[in-house]
Parts: C-alpha cells; structure tokens; sequence
C-alpha cells in the first residue's frame, strides 16, 4: 500500500493588511500548485480593525479569526494548532515576502538536507534597508542564539520559514508577538533539529507601517531567547 503524499500547510497571519492579503494569498496559491504536493492554506486573523477578514474570505482558504487582538504570536500558535501538515511554512502577509520564492525555503526540507528553514534577508545580493536599530537587534538576537545554541544564523527574526512537522510537536511554543520567531528557533536548535538558511528577496512593505516597536519588542525578543534557552 503506497504512502499518500506529504501536505504542505501555509500559514499566513495577518493583522490589518486588507490591501496586500488578497495578493498574497493568490500568489501563494500558484506557489504551491508549482511544488506539486496536496497543501493547505490557512490565514489567521489577528482581530483586524480593516477589511483583511473580508478580503480573506473571498479568496478560498481556510480562514480564522482571534476572539481579541492579541498578537503574531498567538495567531501562528492558533495556525499550528488548525494545520495538519507534515510540512509547515509561514509566510508574512504584508507583501515583504515572496511567495514565488517557497520553493527555494522549502527545497532544503524537501531533500531532507534540513528541518527547519529560515528565509534570510541579509544572504541577498540586495542591500536591505532597516532602521539602524532595528539591524543592530537582530545582530544581536543572532549573536545570543548562536552564543545559547551554537547555531550561527543571519535573520533569525525572519518570518518566511518552513518547517517538518516534528519540529513543532513537542515544542510549547508561549510566545504572544513578535518573540515567537526567536523562541521556536531557540528551542529548534535545542532539540538538535537541523537548521538551515536560504536567500530571500525582501521588500519593505509599500502601505501601512510595522507594528513592531523597537524597543519594547526588542526587549521581548531578547528576553524570550534567554527563556527559551534556560527553561526550553
């Protein structure tokens, strides 16, 4: 009896980006149908104030929506309860992304060269313009996960990632915001799962503004790395 094949399941939170939504989600929809395998696509949403739940809905796939706007956080822990999976990507869904590019995040899990991958912002060609600020703490998030972890890694903030299954099963992810990027792969590499990263194109959003603050996230972030680390 043949094994049926692998799905693949894509997260994509999203917290009032009613004009980038739509887009995403029709550009991940060919994405997918390129790589070939049965997948999901499912959009969690963040109690959005705009038309992103609307938008959403009219785009066929699964939908669903926080009781309360809690976070990204919780809505990616709320997406990794509702996807069944053996393989798990999660893609932004402000248009910074490229969803053209899964098949490059996902190929190191495909060929079992990795279990969980990381799309890098910073292994591009192409300059990429931040804050000053907002470089210097992911330098120093990437400095305190391989300081904890021995993993070295470019972008450990990076959104767009793909992951097996396995990875996430036994993980009791607690992160509500930003810091959950930080915590999963923290307790990735502790478990002594491989991770790998890849080149992406990166392209700051062209409407609407980060809800990222860079100073109390940054906090978060540095605090939940270190949590990670003591208590897995």
């Amino acid at each position: 009896m043949s094994r049926p094949p692998m799905l693949l399941s894509i997260i994509i939170p999203v917290y009032n980006e009613e004009l980038t939504i739509g887009n995403i989600i029709d550009r991940t929809k060919v994405a997918a149908q390129k790589i070939g395998l049965p997948y999901e696509i499912v959009v969690v949403d963040d109690r959005s104030y705009d038309g992103s739940l609307s938008v959403a809905k009219k785009h066929d796939v699964r939908v669903y929506t926080l009781k309360e706007h809690l976070g990204k956080g919780y809505a990616l822990r709320a997406g990794f309860a509702k996807v069944k999976g053996d393989i798990i990507v999660t893609i932004d869904s402000d248009g910074s992304h490229w969803p053209e590019e899964l098949h490059e995040v996902l190929s190191p899990v495909l060929s079992n060269k990795a279990d969980m991958v990381i799309g890098s912002r910073y292994m591009n060609h192409k300059r990429v313009e931040a804050r000053k600020l907002n470089k210097f703490g992911v330098r120093l998030f990437n400095y305190l996960i391989q300081l904890f972890t021995g993993v070295a890694i470019t972008d450990s903030q990076s959104g767009y990632r793909a992951m097996k299954r396995e990875v996430l099963a036994k993980q009791k992810l607690k992160s509500g915001e930003y810091e959950i990027e930080s915590e999963m792969l923290v307790k990735t590499a502790k478990a002594g799962f491989r991770v790998s990263e890849v080149p992406i194109t990166f392209e700051q959003r062209t409407y609407g503004r980060s809800g990222v603050d860079p100073m109390v996230d940054g906090s978060k972030i540095t605090f939940s790395i270190i949590l990670a680390y003591l208590k897995g």
